[in-house]
């Protein structure tokens, strides 16, 4: 019985292994092979391609050795094409190996043959590539002296453009603004350094090729070094539209030192279609346009609108609803502008040691020292805080400094619950913001604020302008805390404001006392 069993058992692999072979297990992948048939085909038009090109760039050399001396192309192409053909001679001798491992069928050379396709695939390509340059490249200077004259009409006409170019206003502009930014000075003596550069590059450039210019315009261009021309026209020619490029470039900069603003993330909002999902963020911009440096007197407008996000963008800013996603000073480019989330109007607050700024001062009270905005920032101030400024202590100002230098965002901590004070978890923001389309859509569903208000208003502390509600969706401009009409308004604030005394003119202090 046990013969009989090994017997079996022998009659059993046998047949076994004849079905692995006639089911075609131990082959190698049929898309793998049909891949290699698929590459022989490319390989073997990729090496008559080449053979073609080579050829006719040769005769191209031959026919015009004074044109392809430039840049020792009568030297350079065969041997790019020298070294091109050996990476071809290897691609096929790797497809010969892969001929024959297809031949062979087995599927234990599967590992190899992809390797092997891999690598002939990128040698014929960079063949390929190599001698499309070439031709590319000849076909270029070609055109170039079949084209002379028109090439020596723009040349000239970059020339003209570049000596004729008048930077007297952008030089004018540009001192003005150093006198309102010297921080700035340094920067922008060096953009308008370059500017200034380009007309005396140019004058340069252009005398260089007198002598190539004069064989140009012959009947006969014989000896003309055509490489020089060439050079010299591609300079004159970048440079003519870089000046007026860089000049409009400088002059956008000079006028973004004037502006400060804020993107403030007012609401949040999925919309839903089936399986998809659109991501959106309504973002609130506050911008002052400085037309006064010295007086500090300027313009602000305010605009809201929604835009659409990827997930990745919509998820990060999830948590800071109400906060100043972006925000930028004036006296700094928009490149420079601080991209760490921060609590909305923080960024105008002076430090404690240096008492006032522009827009407000500490004032002592009740044995501490609390931030005042002066009267007419009053709407600025409702903008940001969304007509509900809370009293800010130095000790939160001093967190807030401590936390933005570490490049971190600054949510706050309230002292009655520990609970973070701004940013979407924040109990100011779930106040400010119970109206949204973020709160309405069960985005405050754990905190009080989603069913009560929870605000400020009526308490002492409010301002007036606090105690009404106002449309937000609309540009505006202020300056004087009236309603804000289409033409503007502006504002002045003393020069010089005294740290604890408000401006005449409304100034309000906490608690409901004129000033």
């Amino acid at each position: 019985m046990r013969r009989r069993g090994l017997e079996f058992l022998a009659i059993l692999l046998t047949s076994l292994i004849v079905v692995v072979l006639f089911a075609g297990l131990d082959d190698l992948p049929r898309n793998l092979r049909h891949e290699i048939g698929a590459e022989h085909q490319t390989l073997a038009a990729a090496a008559r391609e080449f053979q073609q090109t080579q050829s006719e760039v040769a005769r191209d050399l031959a026919a015009e050795p004074e044109l392809f001396r430039a840049r020792s192309m009568e030297t350079a192409f065969p041997e790019r094409f020298r070294k091109a053909q050996t990476g071809l001679q290897k691609a096929q001798q790797e497809m010969a190996v892969l001929d024959r491992l297809n031949q062979a069928n087995r599927r234990r050379d599967r590992d190899q043959a992809q390797k092997l396709l891999t690598e002939e695939r990128g040698l014929r390509a960079a063949a390929s590539a190599e001698a499309s340059d070439m031709l590319r490249e000849a076909n270029r200077w070609l055109d170039f002296k079949r084209t002379l004259p028109e090439q020596m009409r723009r040349m000239e006409q970059d020339y003209q453009s570049l000596h004729a170019a008048d930077l007297g206003a952008i030089t004018a502009q540009v001192q003005r603004v150093e006198a309102d930014w010297p921080e700035k000075k340094t920067d922008l003596e060096t953009r308008l350094a370059t500017l200034q550069s380009y007309p005396a590059e140019s004058e340069k450039t252009w005398q260089s090729v007198e002598p190539e210019r004069r064989k140009a315009a012959a009947v006969d261009p014989k000896g003309l070094n055509y490489g020089a021309l060439y050079d010299a026209g591609q300079s004159l020619h970048a440079a003519a539209a870089a000046l007026p490029a860089k000049t409009e470039e400088l002059k956008n900069l000079t006028g973004q030192l004037y502006d400060s603003w804020d993107k403030i993330l007012v609401d949040l909002e999925v919309r839903r279609a089936g399986e998809s999902r659109d991501y959106n963020e309504k973002i609130r911009t506050i911008r002052t346009h400085l037309t006064d440096v010295v007086a500090k007197k300027g313009e602000t407008t305010t605009d809201e609108k929604w835009i659409q996000v990827d997930r990745a963008t919509y998820q990060a800013n999830e948590k800071n609803l109400g906060m100043a996603i972006a925000h930028k000073s004036a006296g700094k480019y928009d490149s420079e502008a601080d991209q760490v989330a921060q609590p909305a109007g923080f960024a105008y607050i002076a430090p404690p040691s240096q008492q006032s700024n522009q827009y407000g001062y500490w004032e002592r009270r009740d044995g501490g020292s609390f931030w005042v905005w002066y009267g007419q920032y009053a709407l600025l101030r409702d903008l940001l805080f969304r007509n509900d400024y809370r009293p800010l202590s130095t000790g939160e100002y001093q967190d807030y400094r401590s936390t933005q230098s570490r490049g971190q965002t600054y949510y706050g901590r309230d002292s009655r619950d520990g609970q973070p004070k701004y940013g979407t978890s924040g109990t100011v923001t779930q106040s400010r913001y119970k109206d949204s389309t973020y709160a309405r859509s069960g985005g405050f569903r754990d905190s009080a604020y989603a069913t009560t208000p929870g605000t400020y208003r009526g308490s002492r502390y409010s301002s007036p302008s606090a105690r009404r509600r106002e449309d937000q969706s609309s540009p505006r401009r202020f300056g004087s805390g009236q309603a804000p009409s289409s033409s503007g308004r502006s504002w002045s604030p003393p020069r010089s404001p005294a740290p604890h005394r408000a401006p005449s003119g409304g100034g309000r202090r906490f608690g409901g006392r004129r000033r």
